[in-house]
């Protein structure tokens, strides 16, 4: 059976990258099986891990025995029910209801968790190495070696020329002119130069999958290839 997984794995591999020649039937087959399996799966996860523990149960609980502050839970359940109204077009104006609901829910949890990570966390991370180099000075902390010193005190103040000059980009309460303009078009190096890391660690992951595919072609598939036969001989 390990073998039998090597061969489909290594088969679905090469449908896959049959699409660097052209759009064909295997690749396509791949592309579909894959599709299909990933929402066959994501059903089966939310039946178990959404539908039985968070509908199925708490209902069941009402007539079995359980108190009556659990028909309360019966409340989302029946907002949950009304997606199925866009099934039905004399009554998919009740979808407008749970959408809501979700929508606003998803967005009030949600803001809290982008204001700490990209306005908190981001203002925590420029002000901390000010911080270190406030301590390295006052003698609280143990030397930093006058090398490593400065590189902080550079790597800081870059960071911070970085911050306002790319703000200072998407600023459009005045005009870019003078001052602003210039530090407008450094915001915009800044800006390269985070996009291009950004594509460039994009890149190296690609890439390191690729390799990863590719000894598992050599190693597995074909080792198992030349194991098989010198099993037989």
């Amino acid at each position: 059976m390990e073998l039998l997984g090597i061969w489909i794995a290594a088969f679905l591999t090469l449908c896959i990258y049959s699409f660097l020649y052209k759009d064909n039937p295997f690749y396509r087959f791949a592309e579909y099986l894959f599709v299909g399996m990933s929402v066959g799966y994501g059903i089966v996860l939310q039946f178990h891990q959404g539908f039985i523990p968070f509908a199925w149960e708490p209902f069941a609980a009402v007539f079995t025995g359980g108190s009556l502050l659990g028909l309360i839970k019966l409340i989302p359940i029946g907002v949950g029910l009304l997606f199925f109204s866009g099934l039905s077009s004399r009554h998919t104006w009740l979808i407008r209801f749970p959408s809501a609901i979700l929508i606003g829910a998803g967005c009030g949890l949600a803001i809290p968790n982008v204001l700490s990570a990209d306005i908190f966390e981001q203002t925590h991370g420029t002000v901390v190495p000010f911080s270190v180099i406030h301590n390295n000075i006052a003698g609280l902390v143990e030397p930093i070696p006058p090398l490593e010193f400065y590189g902080l005190i550079f790597g800081a103040v870059l960071m911070v020329i970085g911050v306002i000059c790319t703000l200072t980009y998407f600023f459009f309460s005045v005009e870019h002119r003078g001052p602003v303009k210039w530090a407008s078009k450094i915001g915009i190096a800044f800006l390269m130069i985070g996009f291009g890391s950004a594509f460039g660690n994009t890149v190296m992951g690609r890439v390191a999958l690729l390799i990863q595919r590719v000894d598992f072609l050599l190693n597995d598939w074909i080792g198992s290839i030349f194991y098989w036969i010198g099993s037989i001989f």
